[in-house]
């Protein structure tokens, strides 16, 4: 047996002996006599094993004929073509293959399409050799054998109908009902051939869990087609992985509609004493301080915008950072709100601060949350809502929040309608709540904050409360100060800023 059988034999590869020693001569020949056969052969080699991709993970565009192992999850339609300059008619369908790196799209043509058509089933796995491109909707291969390989396995779950936690990366065909628990408004971008691409995303739940959807192109309208309780379905979409969490994706063929069903959601949440700088996890509270929106410059001399919420449970208080289009939501006093994947990071004054990211889910629940009746808004309006207190967390399948808002206790604070201590309150006919009777001069107060706003009016933050201050005294973000005043409203009427 010569060097070139030698080499041949030690090499696994589905390519034939007489090809692989005509690229040996070719090799030699290229090489002008810098290698002979033995060292041609190796080389040669070593170019078939590189281009054995050991997961389909492992395919990238550019490479040469790779090949691999997958499970068929879907089959499309077979389509067909006018080819340039020939009357014969081309045909085409595209196969989705995974394994548990992940899936990738084969495109199979002509005499193979027909045999995809009529032979091939969802389930089957194949071995594939093809050259792998970036498609349309992403990386892809063009088929050039195709073959079934019935005593292989591949560990990749194929169901008519998904629950979250059957979600696995690489699967595709994928159907799967949920409620929404989070909308994103749509975003473009450039794609490398010049052209824009659309995307936005939203957020489903089901009894096991919850995911992220990415609706891409001209499906991205659907994230501004729902809201937050109701019910969708998806169907054909395809399982992708972002930053170690599954996506679900849905593309061209995807569909997202409004169904008539009943489907729960119960996040498991962490209790706000429990948490720790650094944890990602899902919170969830009553309302009881809201700030305005505020913008900033980013360093990219992009517009951002961020909205503070303090919320509270039975076991504490924490602010929340709503950042990007998160800082929008209609949040008010006394909402309960779930938010989900924040990131627990040191806030003012080492008191520790969520961040509701674009990973975050914000929720708000129906009925207002324990706890936050006696809730203030940095612009000086009350939470108003005399049943507040009354909601508790057990309607949703959460746990309570917090204590209900009791009676004032002795050093002055509101109590359950709002009013002061020693003042009447005074009831309209439909019993709500208005003004006292004779709540007499306001009092001055002192408090010492860090400047969070300036402007009209400026904000002050000590960590734990917000205040809303008018004064005449030019301010810095980020300086700390004490401002002295009668305290109307909820707003501080600095008369000394020290």
């Amino acid at each position: 047996m010569g060097a070139i059988e030698d080499v041949y034999e030690d090499l696994e590869t589905d390519v034939e002996f007489e090809e692989f020693a005509a690229a040996v001569e070719d090799k030699v020949e290229q090489m002008g006599g810098l290698a002979d056969e033995e060292t041609a052969a190796m080389l040669i080699a070593h170019e078939l094993r590189d281009e054995e991709a050991d997961t389909i993970a492992d395919i990238e565009p550019g490479m040469n004929d790779v090949k691999f192992l997958g499970k068929v999850t879907s089959i499309g339609d077979v389509r067909t073509f006018d080819r340039d300059g020939e009357d014969d008619e081309g045909r085409v369908c595209n196969v989705d293959v995974a394994d548990a790196s992940g899936s990738v799209r084969v495109a199979l043509w002509d005499e193979m399409a027909t045999a995809a058509e009529e032979e091939l089933e969802v389930g089957q796995v194949l071995r594939v050799m093809g050259r792998p491109k970036e498609g349309y909707s992403g990386l892809e291969v063009s088929a050039d054998k195709v073959e079934p390989d019935e005593d292989a396995e591949v560990d990749v779950q194929v169901l008519d109908t998904y629950r979250v936690e059957d979600l696995s990366l690489g699967a595709s065909d994928v159907d799967l009902v949920g409620q929404v628990l989070d909308t994103d408004s749509v975003r473009t971008f450039d794609r490398d051939d010049g052209s824009e691409g659309r995307v936005a995303n939203l957020t489903v739940g089901d009894e096991t869990g919850r995911v992220r959807v990415t609706l891409w192109d001209e499906k991205a309208d659907l994230a501004e087609a729902f809201e937050a309780g109701e019910v969708v379905e998806v169907g054909d979409g395809y399982v992708r992985e972002r930053d170690g969490d599954l996506e679900l994706h849905v593309g061209d063929r995807g569909t997202v509609d409004r169904v008539d069903e009943d489907v729960e959601y119960v996040p498991e949440t962490t209790d706000i004493a429990d948490l720790e700088i650094g944890q990602t996890v899902d919170i969830a509270g009553g309302v009881i301080e809201t700030d305005p929106v505020r913008t900033f410059d980013r360093d990219d001399g992009s517009e951002g915008q961020v909205r503070n919420v303090r919320i509270k449970d039975g076991t504490g208080e924490i602010r929340v950072a709503l950042w990007g289009d998160k800082a929008d939501r209609d949040i008010d006093l006394a909402d309960r709100v779930v938010f989900t994947d924040v990131e627990i990071q040191d806030g003012w004054q080492d008191d520790l601060e969520a961040s509701a990211n674009w990973r975050s889910t914000v929720s708000v629940l129906d009925g207002a949350g324990d706890g936050a009746g006696g809730g203030r808004a940095t612009d000086g309006s009350t939470a108003g809502a005399a049943d507040a207190t009354n909601a508790t967390a057990a309607d949703t399948g959460l746990d309570a929040f917090g204590d209900s808002a009791g009676p004032a206790d002795s050093a002055g604070t509101a109590d359950s309608t709002g009013t002061a201590d020693g003042a009447e309150a005074v009831t309209d006919g439909d019993g709500t709540v208005t003004a006292p009777a004779d709540a007499g001069p306001a009092d001055d107060v002192e408090f010492t904050g860090t400047v969070v706003q300036t402007g009209d009016p400026v904000v002050l933050d000590d960590g734990e409360r917000t205040k809303s201050v008018e004064t005449d005294a030019s301010l810095r973000l980020g300086e700390e100060v004490t401002v002295r005043g009668p305290e109307r409203d909820g707003t501080i009427h600095a008369e000394d800023v020290f």
